[in-house]
């Protein structure tokens, strides 16, 4: 269920932030362009927790 919120929550916030980053610059919508930075972002927010450590760093 979490992949799944997770998906939908980084599919919308892309979106928007494409459409509104295309309003400021004067670019027009592209769904499609979005839609697939979306799905690259899901995959690097799934990817990167395996990437990390997951030992607190040690005090230096």
């Amino acid at each position: 269920m979490r992949y799944l919120f997770t998906f939908f929550w980084t599919f919308l916030l892309v979106n928007m932030l494409m459409y509104v980053g295309g309003s400021m610059i004067g670019a027009s919508y592209d769904f499609g362009t979005a839609a697939m930075l979306s799905i690259a972002a899901v995959i690097l927010i799934f990817i990167l927790p395996v990437i990390l450590p997951e030992q607190p760093a040690e005090d230096q």
